[in-house]
């Protein structure tokens, strides 16, 4: 039985089987971690380039399941793996009106983080025509992205190196002294004249910075009116698991006019923060209306007792 296959020492074709729901029987956490498990062969394309291309391959599959969730952790995994022969299937779901948009908006997302050059008419085509805004300010995002990392500024300006792993939407701002000012790092990041993709990188400053202070004026973000923008922040809050934020992501998840592509963040956030007033909260979510949200309390709650547990990372890479 599939269910049953140890996810840490399965092969290439066992954690197909588990990502894929085989056997039909396969909890939706296991599905995640044989996800992640796959991003790592996918992402060591120096060392197994014929292994790495099988697993973008066998995540690209998962683009036909009906969990809107998985999918959009799909299109972010390929995204991470550098793995340009991901490019192609993400291009597939971008421009696919059949799948959700959260779905859409995370394919075009990855596309910016595998520097996908070739993707740029596409991204452009649908920034400009695409309905949805969160698609279209993804393509925006996705090509100013691509666009500077292929600038001199990519090569010149310096960046405060990152104690986080994950291909960011933007690079945070570079480091000088304005760029340290929590107060004017969060003015930019909710002035509405600026381009987007200069208040991401005042976002992923924020985020690198770090501190309690910094923290409270990212969560002020929950106040702007694009659900991408407040998704990322609760992204970043899962990112950063200071307890100082699970009030308003507390808050951004009981809140039902919030969209799905927030509130789903704002749950897997508190369960990689993990603090015990988490529990009871995601608890009460497992049978929200949402079927992201749901889906993704059941991985929040996976998420919360690895964390108060002995096991060293949630995944073999997070």
């Amino acid at each position: 039985m599939t269910a049953d296959i140890n996810i840490d020492t399965a092969n290439l074709e066992q954690l197909r089987d588990i990502l894929v729901n085989k056997s039909g029987d396969v909890k939706l956490a296991n599905r995640f971690r044989a996800l992640f498990n796959l991003k790592s062969i996918g992402a060591d394309q120096t060392e197994q380039p014929e292994q790495a291309r099988k697993a973008v391959e066998y995540i690209s599959e998962c683009f036909k399941d009906s969990s809107e969730l998985l999918k959009h952790e799909v299109a972010y995994v390929l995204g991470q793996t550098k793995n340009l022969t991901a490019a192609p299937y993400l291009r597939d779901v971008l421009i696919d009106d059949n799948q959700q948009v959260m779905v859409r908006h995370e394919a075009a997302e990855a596309l910016g983080a595998l520097g996908d050059s070739e993707s740029l008419p596409l991204l452009k085509k649908y920034f400009v025509e695409d309905p949805a805004l969160e698609i279209r300010q993804t393509c925006e995002l996705a090509i100013e992205r691509i666009n500077w990392e292929n600038s001199e500024s990519a090569k010149t300006e310096k960046l405060e190196k990152s104690l986080y792993t994950s291909i960011d939407p933007a690079p945070p701002l570079a480091t000088d002294q304005s760029s340290s000012k929590i107060e004017k790092l969060q003015q930019i990041l909710n002035d509405q004249d600026k381009p987007l993709f200069e208040r991401y990188r005042a976002m992923f400053r924020l985020r690198d910075l770090g501190t309690d202070e910094a923290c409270l004026a990212l969560a002020s973000g929950f106040d702007d009116p694009s659900a991408l923008f407040k998704h990322e922040i609760a992204y970043v809050f899962g990112q950063l698991c200071n307890p100082v934020t699970v009030p308003s992501l507390i808050k951004v998840l009981k809140d039902e006019s919030q969209a799905g592509m927030v509130r789903h963040e704002a749950a897997e956030a508190l369960g990689s923060i993990a603090t015990d007033e988490c529990l009871p909260v995601l608890q009460s979510f497992l049978e929200d209306k949402e079927d992201v949200v749901r889906d993704s309390a059941i991985v929040a709650l996976d998420m919360y007792e690895y964390e108060n547990s002995n096991e060293l990372e949630y995944a073999t890479v997070n």
